[in-house]
């Protein structure tokens, strides 16, 4: 008995005296080093917000956090990677809005973008632009809607391909204001804009860091922002809501997690990402796109995350938007 006693007593000195021990059975504990997999290749805004909140979570948390990127799909490549992961907080996913926008309009994923996932927290969210030609008279959002309806079929938007933000954007405006724009899909954003500064596009909805340099050189005209409340970045245009109420899109980025992640885990990794998103440096980088640190917590994050898809998918049934066959 003295001895069973012992042997247990030794047991706990041991277990309390190894701080490694005695985290193995803390559900908040990170691994020594986490994978944040972002679904985009290397200098886009994706590449660049991740690979600084990877940093940033390294000092804050201790322990090594790298990027690696796996491009392809729309991102559903690095998703699925994500999807199949331990739930451990040794992978995670880094993505944009694109994440829901893939899922409302692709046919056939490799995961289900709610079951296969938990959101982990959304780091940074901010406006998109309406933005038309210089060949064009509008100068206003209302005064586009018009001459939309009153042409219907006639004037025409761009976007970066079928099921980007842009498209799903603009035929949101077509949804909400009874208009009819045309869509003409791009590989890519750089040649609509040059076909809307040559008079061969109409309209689009982008992202401002997109259309920056043909807005600094007013080779293009903006409209009006997005987002349901004025942007402090362009606080003199008015928002789309203003003349369509109601109407409403950001662009966002977020952080994911495989599901079956502990909660205390993903509360811990919500928490840190909210504080190191509010910090100057990334404020600043986040400005780059017109965008400002999110500060929802992890259930509002769900709910955020869930409601977009859900918003994007009933978009896509109704307008007929098929991403692929």
């Amino acid at each position: 008995m003295k001895h069973a006693i012992a042997v247990a007593a030794a047991f706990c000195a041991a277990v309390f005296s190894n701080p490694s021990a005695q985290a193995a059975g803390d559900p908040a504990k990170l691994p020594d080093l986490t994978k944040i997999v972002v679904p985009f290749s290397p200098g886009a805004s994706n590449d660049v917000f991740g690979r600084a909140l990877a940093a940033k979570l390294a000092k804050k948390l201790g322990g090594n956090f790298i990027v690696e990127n796996r491009p392809g799909a729309g991102g559903a490549i690095g998703a699925s990677e994500v999807a199949r992961a331990a739930p451990d907080g040794s992978t995670l996913l880094f993505s944009s809005v694109s994440f829901v926008t893939n899922a409302a309009t692709e046919q056939k994923l490799p995961y289900d973008a709610v079951k296969s996932f938990q959101p982990v927290a959304v780091a940074a969210r901010g406006a998109m632009l309406l933005v038309v030609g210089n060949e064009t008279p509008y100068t206003s959002a209302a005064q586009l809607i018009a001459d939309a309806k009153k042409q219907s079929g006639k004037l025409t938007y761009g976007s970066a391909g079928v099921g980007s933000i842009g498209q799903m954007s603009a035929e949101l405006l077509n949804a909400e204001a009874g208009s009819n724009m045309v869509h003409v899909p791009y590989k890519g954003i750089t040649n609509a804009v040059t076909d809307m500064i040559g008079g061969r596009l109409h309209a689009m909805i982008t992202t401002p860091a997109s259309v920056s340099g043909p807005l600094d050189a007013k080779k293009i005209r903006p409209l009006a922002v997005t987002s349901l409340q004025r942007s402090p970045f362009y606080p003199d245009l008015p928002t789309v809501a203003e003349t369509v109420p109601g109407y409403s899109v950001d662009v966002w980025w977020g952080v994911y997690a495989p599901a079956g992640t502990p909660k205390p885990l993903v509360d811990k990794l919500n928490a840190a990402i909210r504080e190191v998103s509010a910090e100057p440096e990334m404020r600043a980088l986040f400005a780059r796109e017109a965008t400002e640190p999110s500060d929802m917590d992890t259930a509002q994050t769900t709910a955020y995350v869930n409601g977009e898809l859900l918003k994007w998918r009933k978009l896509a049934a109704d307008r007929h938007i098929v991403a692929s066959q």
